[in-house]
């Protein structure tokens, strides 16, 4: 899934529409729930140094919010990347290039939805109403 089709996809899906927050970079798309701000996906263009590859170019990628758990194995397949200028204990950072299916991506996209909607509390607030 590239770029476009990604954007697409969530207008498509999650009825969301895009903000570009930072003058400075404009190519950068944030994705927010209507109810409460939060985003759920960070669009953007990142030279391949800030990814960790040995290369200036820009590559489209996506930061997504996602469960500590999965990260890890994640961050081990082709494609993903710790979380570029985010929280990497909480978010990823997938490539835009096809190199993740993109079954996975949008399955991704929706564990991302659903961390960040309104309503939802955090771990620690649903751990303390158990006991």
């Amino acid at each position: 899934m590239n770029r476009e089709e990604l954007r697409r996809y969530i207008m498509e899906e999650y009825h969301a529409e895009n903000d570009f927050p930072w003058l400075r970079y404009p190519e950068n798309e944030v994705f927010r729930h209507p109810g409460n701000r939060k985003w759920f996906a960070l669009i953007m263009e990142v030279t391949g140094d800030r990814l960790g590859l040995p290369d200036q170019e820009k590559h489209a990628v996506v930061n997504l919010k996602c469960d500590p758990l999965l990260i890890g194995s994640l961050r081990a397949e082709p494609g993903f990347f710790p979380a570029y200028h985010m929280n990497k204990a909480n978010w990823i950072t997938a490539a835009l290039d096809g190199s993740i299916p993109d079954d996975k991506l949008k399955m991704l996209l929706e564990l991302s939805f659903e961390a960040t909607a309104p309503g939802r509390r955090g771990r620690k607030a649903d751990k303390e109403q158990e006991r």
